[in-house]
C-alpha cells in the first residue's frame, strides 16, 4: 500500500495524530480518544499501521488472558516520502490536501464543540499571511521554523503541558496575484 493510501485515510490519520507528541497509547487508550470509531475498525486500523511500520510496539502485558500492546508512533514512517510525493498526480495532491484539512476540521470541530473551549485562554488561533520571498530567502524561513519549533517537539508530556496540534501549510500564491516579481 502507498505511504498515502495508509496516512491519509480519515480514521489512520486521527489514530496518526492521537499519538502526536511522543505519546504511548494502548488500543484501549486510544479507543477512549476516538470514541466514535468502532472498537474492531480501530483494531484493523492499528494493525495495518504497525505492519507498515508506523506504530512500532513499545510495551506488551497480558490481561485476561490476552495481549494488551502499547504503541508509539515512528514519526519517519509517518511521512509520505519525497519519491512518493513527486510521483503523486494534481489529483492525488488535491485528494491528500482535502484529507488533510479534513482532519483539521475534525479537530476543530471536536475543539469548538468540547466544555472547555476557550479560545482566548487557550491561545487558539488561525490567520492566513502572506510573505515576499527569495528561494534563498524561503529556505532560510523554513530553516529558521525548524530550528523554533523543533526543540520543542522534544517536550515530554509534564506537568502543566498541554499537547498542541500544529498544522502547517506552505503555499506558492497563483503567479497572477503575483504583482510585480523584481
Amino acid at each position: 500500500m502507498a505511504s498515502s493510501d495508509l496516512l491519509l485515510h480519515r480514521v489512520r490519520l486521527r489514530i496518526v495524530k492521537a499519538f502526536l507528541g511522543d505519546r504511548a497509547l494502548t488500543t484501549a487508550q486510544l479507543a477512549g480518544e476516538l470514541g466514535d470509531v468502532p472498537v474492531g475498525s480501530l483494531y484493523r486500523h492499528v494493525a495495518l499501521l504497525a505492519e507498515a511500520g508506523v506504530l512500532e510496539v513499545v510495551a506488551e502485558r497480558r490481561v485476561r488472558g490476552a495481549v494488551e500492546r502499547t504503541y508509539r508512533l515512528r514519526p519517519t514512517a509517518a511521512q509520505i516520502p519525497p519519491d512518493e510525493v513527486a510521483a503523486m498526480s494534481p489529483e492525488e495532491h488535491a485528494a491528500a490536501f482535502v484529507a488533510f484539512v479534513a482532519g483539521l476540521l475534525d479537530d476543530f470541530d471536536r475543539y469548538v464543540g468540547s466544555e472547555r473551549f476557550d479560545p482566548v485562554r487557550d491561545r487558539a488561533a488561525y490567520r492566513v499571511t502572506a510573505m515576499w520571498l527569495t528561494d534563498g530567502e524561503y529556505s532560510e524561513f523554513l530553516r529558521d521554523l525548524v530550528s523554533v519549533a523543533g526543540p520543542r517537539l522534544a517536550n515530554t508530556p509534564g506537568r502543566k503541558r498541554r499537547r498542541r496540534t500544529f498544522y502547517q501549510v506552505l503555499l506558492p500564491a497563483p503567479e497572477a496575484e503575483g504583482g510585480s516579481r523584481s
